[in-house]
C-alpha cells in the first residue's frame, strides 16, 4: 500500500467541515431499517474525519468511537461535538489497522467507513475488524460514484481546468500523487470472510454557490489550499470568473450518487 505521508490532509480540517455536502437522512434511515438498530451496542467510525456522520448515529447506538490519522480533524471534530454540547463520543488518533490490532476483548455493532477505504489496507482491515463484530453486524463502507455514461457538467469541466492549471495535471495526495484502487470495494469484500451486498441510494440534486465549490476543494487531500502557497487569490479569482462565465447567478448543480458497500457478518 502506498504511504502517502503523515500530511495527507493538513490544512483541509475547516474546510471539511464547512464545505463538504452533508450525507442525506436517506443513508442513515437505510443503515437503521437494513440492521435492526435500537441503541445498543458500540458504533466504530473509521476514518471519521470531523464527524459530520459520526454524530448522525448518535441516537442509535450506548456509544461511539471515531478514528482518524489526521489530528487537525480530529480537533474539528472535538469542537464542533463541544459545541453541540454533544459529548459520547470518543475521538482517537490513529491509523486504523494499529487502532483495531490493539484492541482485546473488543466488539462493535457496526462499522462505518465513509469515503476512507481507498486510504486504508482494505482486506487487511476487513481480516482484523471479523473477529471485532457482533453477529448480524457489519461494515457500511460508503462513497461516491460515477455512473456509466454520464459525463461531467459544464462547471465541473470549467473547474477541472482551472484546477489542473494551477494544482498541475497529477493529482496530488500528502507527499505523492494519489494512485486509485484498481479492485472495487466490493470485490475486497467478496473476498473476505463477510458476505458482500451493495446498496445504491437514490440519486439527488445539490445546489452549489462558488464559496463552497472552492472551499469543497480545498478539504480534499488534492486541492489542500497549501498547495497554493501565496498565489490563492488569483487561483480563486480566476476560477470565479470561469464559473460566472457559465452562470452569472453563481449558482451551480449536480446530482449526488452514493453507494453502500456492506461487509455482512451473519455467522
Amino acid at each position: 500500500m502506498k504511504d502517502y505521508g503523515p500530511e495527507l490532509f493538513k490544512g483541509t480540517a475547516h474546510y471539511y467541515s464547512k464545505y463538504r455536502p452533508p450525507y442525506p437522512a436517506e443513508l442513515i434511515r437505510y443503515i437503521v431499517s437494513r440492521f435492526a438498530l435500537d441503541g445498543r451496542g458500540e458504533l466504530l467510525d473509521l476514518g471519521c474525519g470531523t464527524g459530520q456522520l459520526t454524530v448522525r448515529f448518535a441516537d442509535w447506538f450506548e456509544k461511539i468511537t471515531g478514528v482518524d490519522n489526521e489530528t487537525e480533524m480530529l480537533q474539528e471534530a472535538r469542537r464542533i461535538t463541544e459545541e453541540m454540547r454533544f459529548c459520547s463520543v470518543d475521538w482517537v488518533q490513529g491509523n486504523a489497522e494499529n487502532y483495531i490490532k490493539g484492541l482485546e476483548h473488543k466488539s462493535f455493532r457496526f462499522v462505518i467507513i465513509a469515503k476512507a477505504f481507498h486510504w486504508m489496507n482494505r482486506a487487511r482491515v476487513l481480516e482484523q475488524l471479523y473477529s471485532k463484530i457482533e453477529r448480524n453486524g457489519g461494515v457500511a463502507i460508503i462513497d461516491s460514484y460515477t455512473p456509466d455514461r454520464k459525463e461531467p457538467t459544464d462547471w465541473q469541466i470549467a473547474v477541472e481546468k482551472v484546477v489542473k492549471k494551477w494544482y498541475g495535471p497529477e493529482r496530488r495526495a500528502g507527499n505523492s500523487t494519489y494512485t486509485h484502487p484498481t479492485v472495487s470495494h466490493e470485490d475486497i469484500v467478496a473476498a473476505s470472510l463477510f458476505e458482500a451486498e451493495v446498496h445504491r441510494l437514490p440519486v439527488y440534486e445539490h445546489s452549489w454557490t462558488i464559496e463552497s465549490i472552492i472551499g469543497n476543494l480545498y478539504s480534499t487531500s488534492h486541492g489542500a489550499r497549501r498547495f497554493l502557497g501565496d498565489q490563492t487569490a488569483l487561483f480563486e479569482k480566476e476560477l470565479e470568473k470561469a464559473l460566472l462565465n457559465l452562470d452569472s447567478s453563481g449558482i451551480f448543480r449536480a446530482e449526488m450518487h452514493t453507494s453502500i458497500t456492506l461487509a455482512v457478518k451473519n455467522h
